[in-house]
């Protein structure tokens, strides 16, 4: 309280020093200085008949250069020297300001016919163009800053794109990607890969791959096309809860709103109701053929293909669903089931020479994606189950480390907007019975709760033929809060 009324007393003293400087020099006669300022200081009344007389007016503001142009020129279109027509509209603009987009600069400057042409009619081959936004990417020739509307930045990316402004086109960009969320992800995905804005195509799929299993929505997943789900299903990076039986889930919902799309219903009921959809087509096909080897369902062949299906084969219940389901060829269930038993007799007949060398190529690919959310803050210990030669890790939660186990003692276990991200990175272990290690420190400062723990397991057993007991599991696991 002492400093702050310091610096309003020197602030107030170097005023009044201010003021007595401005008598003196007006008035070197003058001792107001010297004495109280209880009456009025003829300097300061000599000053105030000088500005009467010369009729100026003490504290306007003047209107800055650029709110000048863009209101006299642009709005009023005063000395206007050539007119654009588009879309039923009429612009008075100046060609001065025009050269400074590549569209007009190359048309003014080449031999085109347009160059000596006072009024130039503008054909719009882009359906995403309409007369708001020509206003805004015109206008933003006249003027510093331009307000940009994420309900309306598709259509002026567009109309910037198609007047080649690489500032608007910029602006645009970071719009969108300051903007992101449920409803804005899917066309601000397709308008970017359309306007060549990798940066925002390369922020909406990390949006993605955080949030579709995370925070599932309906009108998302009916939105969501084959093409980009079979992009963020495929990758190592999608953020999985629970198991990849979840992933396969997450698909069967998916798949019935794109084939039901005036479904509306709660996302709780929307499970059920594409179970009993499924059901009944599979009743009307017969048990002899799999859903995805009909006309109907070969479009979404794609993205199911991508499901990693022998994370989900090592256990019981949900290998049952897939069979009772009946979506999934049956070649493909038996590949995999194929694969996973001779691995499985190798590993029992002490005859699996195991990897080379760690390959984080085939880790991205065949890595195992695991989640869990964590509601609050406190200690949590979970286990992700199945075959992996038969290695069981544990994972623990607490004091704000993440804590990998292989687990060979009989223990108890029980268990949005990106705030913050954290990555181990790609690790390969190697853990002797009951060996822990931590995988990650998280700091304190930057915890916010619910957090988001997902984790990528690639098991592979050592690169011997004699027989051992600590597989290597090649790992990556990130937070996110």
């Amino acid at each position: 309280m002492g400093s702050l009324g310091s610096r309003i007393q020197a602030a107030s003293a170097g005023d009044a020093e201010a003021a007595e400087g401005s008598c003196a020099s007006v008035g070197r006669g003058c001792d107001c200085r010297k004495r109280k300022r209880s009456s009025p200081c003829q300097c300061d009344s000599e000053g105030e008949e000088e500005d009467c007389l010369l009729n100026t007016p003490r504290r306007k503001k003047l209107k800055s250069t650029s709110k000048y142009i863009y209101q006299t020129l642009f709005l009023n279109g005063e000395n206007s020297d050539i007119q654009i027509c588009a879309l039923g509209q009429e612009w008075n603009l100046h060609k001065v300001y025009l050269c400074q987009s590549g569209y007009f600069s190359s048309m003014f400057s080449g031999s085109w016919k347009e160059s000596s042409m006072t009024t130039i009619e503008l054909e719009i081959p882009d359906q995403n163009i309409d007369t708001e936004a020509l206003q805004v990417a015109f206008g933003s020739l006249y003027r510093d800053d331009v307000l940009i509307k994420p309900s309306r930045v598709v259509s002026i990316l567009a109309a910037a794109c198609m007047l080649q402004l690489d500032g608007l086109i910029q602006q645009c960009g970071e719009t969108m990607k300051e903007t992101i969320n449920v409803k804005t992800v899917c066309s601000y995905y397709s308008s970017a890969g359309m306007y060549g804005l990798d940066s925002v195509t390369k922020k909406c799929l990390e949006w993605l791959l955080n949030n579709l299993m995370t925070h599932q929505n309906v009108e998302l997943m009916k939105e969501l096309g084959v093409v980009v789900m079979e992009q963020l299903v495929q990758s190592s990076d999608l953020f999985v809860m629970q198991v990849e039986m979840d992933v396969y889930t997450a698909l069967k919902k998916w798949m019935f709103l794109q084939l039901c799309p005036s479904w509306n219903g709660h996302i709780k009921q929307l499970l059920s109701d594409a179970d009993n959809w499924i059901c009944k087509r599979r009743s009307e096909l017969g048990e002899e053929e799999a859903f995805l080897c009909t006309e109907q369902g070969a479009p979404f062949a794609p993205v199911f293909r991508q499901v990693r299906l022998q994370y989900i084969i090592n256990d019981l219940a949900s290998a049952r669903i897939l069979e009772r389901d009946n979506i999934l060829p049956q070649d493909w269930l038996s590949a995999v089931y194929k694969l996973q038993w001779f691995a499985m007799l190798r590993t029992e007949h002490d005859n699996d020479t195991g990897p080379q060398e760690a390959n984080k190529d085939e880790f991205d690919v065949n890595s195992m994606r695991c989640g869990r959310k964590l509601a609050k803050d406190g200690d949590y210990c979970w286990r992700w189950t199945g075959f992996n030669f038969g290695f069981d890790l544990l994972v623990t939660y607490t004091n704000r480390f993440i804590v990998f186990k292989r687990n060979t003692l009989s223990q108890p276990c029980g268990g949005g907007k990106l705030v913050c991200s954290r990555s181990t990175g790609y690790q390969l272990l190697t853990l002797e019975k009951d060996q822990e290690y931590v995988v990650m420190n998280l700091d304190s400062r930057l915890l916010a709760f619910p957090l988001y723990v997902c984790c990528n397991f690639l098991y592979t057993s050592p690169a011997s033929n004699r027989r051992t007991d600590a597989p290597e599991p090649e790992s990556s696991a990130h937070s996110v809060s």
